[in-house]
């Protein structure tokens, strides 16, 4: 799918996890009616709700529609529920744009150790330096820590230099 080994396993775990049976996709069917069948009373403290002129909440999404639709042109055949959940790691890295740099580096878009990586103090630019045969990217795909990558380019920027 992917081609990184971590993130199909990943996807499959997740998908394994969602699949349901008829009598279940039934009962979940029956539980929605029902509950869609029930008066909706505004969320908050009702004491409160009066005093505060608000009639209602804000609808809060999980995961800004920006990054969902950014992952979803790189990544078309995994579930929406999935990608809205990465999604919201991947925000801790920054804009949209930030992240398609990690993205276009060659991690997918639900490889959430950027932020591992980033921590680490590896850049997008980093990944595809060479690490002896290896690039920095294949050495933490193979389980390297992060900072021995950092270490490993700072000697090798010393050296050069």
């Amino acid at each position: 799918m992917t081609g990184d080994p971590g993130v199909d396993a990943l996807i499959q775990q997740w998908a394994a996890e969602r699949e349901q049976s008829a009598e279940e996709r039934e009962a979940d069917r029956i539980a929605s009616a029902w509950l869609a069948d029930m008066p909706q009373a505004p969320p908050g403290i009702p004491g409160q709700r009066a005093r505060t002129g608000s009639t209602g909440w804000a609808p809060l999404e999980a995961a800004d529609p920006g990054y969902v639709e950014a992952m979803r042109d790189r990544l078309p055949e995994v579930p929406v529920d999935l990608l809205s959940a990465a999604a919201g790691w991947w925000q801790m890295i920054g804009p949209v744009a930030e992240a398609e740099k990690w993205w276009d580096a060659g991690l997918s878009p639900l490889d959430q150790r950027a932020l591992d990586y980033r921590a680490a103090g590896l850049t997008p630019a980093d990944l595809g330096k060479r690490l002896g045969p290896m690039t920095v990217l294949q050495h933490l795909r193979r389980g390297s820590a992060p900072a021995w990558c950092v270490a490993r380019l700072a000697r090798q920027r010393r050296d050069a230099g």
